[in-house]
């Protein structure tokens, strides 16, 4: 009983190894090489002292500011994104027909089927009515800082950078790429989101929380547009 035990604990504990190190795997398959931070170029080599002050290869900015603009660089992205949509529609239609044509006359007298007049008439009416309305917003706000991906030709800055935030047992990732003019940061070394062009913003999470905050495959398939009823 003894070795039986000790061989069902050994068990155990190697499928909760198995199980941390999944855990681990995926934490580190959230790491993607696309976002990580850009590093600043290296400057290229350059001969020895010459005795002046300035130094190519010391990269002394005198007479700059501290605002990003260079491969590298830190931007703070103030995210200020706030949009709502809202569509509504209706159409009503109706057509009403009415046809009436009197029993001709022969040599005097009505024409007549089964001792009554063979009139002719018709009557229709159709009509259609529908509606539909469709209403959609969002709202995100904070902050994200981000690096200098790539300096573009007319001065233009592509930035990229992402947050993720570990509490407890839930993971939140906050994402954002585009680009950004150089007129558009402020002193403070930020630009407002709404002034990122081409940009891609995610906010998402993982773990229980948000498990527990989705439908199940089951539940997610009788929703979905393949189910016939």
């Amino acid at each position: 009983m003894k070795a039986s035990s000790f061989i069902l604990r050994l068990s155990l504990l190697a499928f909760a190894a198995a199980l941390s190190g999944c855990g681990m795997q995926n934490t580190r398959a959230h790491d993607d090489a696309e976002w990580a931070a850009t590093a600043p170029i290296e400057p290229v080599a350059t001969p020895a002292s010459n005795g002046s002050i300035y130094q190519a290869d010391q990269n002394m900015e005198l007479f700059n500011d501290a605002k990003a603009h260079r491969v590298g660089d830190i931007l703070t992205v103030n995210l200020v994104e706030s949009t709502q949509a809202s569509k509504k529609s209706a159409t009503a239609t109706s057509k009403s027909d009415k046809t009436s044509i009197d029993a001709p006359t022969v040599l005097g007298h009505t024409l007549k089927v089964g001792g009554v007049a063979a009139n002719i008439g018709t009557d229709g009416d159709r009509s259609f009515d529908g509606s539909g309305s469709s209403s959609q917003s969002n709202q995100l706000s904070g902050q994200l800082t981000v690096t200098v991906a790539q300096r573009l030709g007319n001065g233009n800055l592509l930035v990229r950078g992402q947050k993720w935030l570990t509490i407890n047992q839930g993971q939140e990732l906050v994402r954002i790429s585009g680009i950004v003019r150089a007129q558009d940061i402020a002193q403070d070394n930020s630009v407002l989101s709404t002034r990122v062009a081409d940009a891609r913003i995610t906010y998402a999470g993982k773990g229980a929380l948000a498990d527990a905050n989705t439908q199940g495959w089951l539940s997610r398939f009788f929703s979905s547009k393949w189910m016939p009823f």
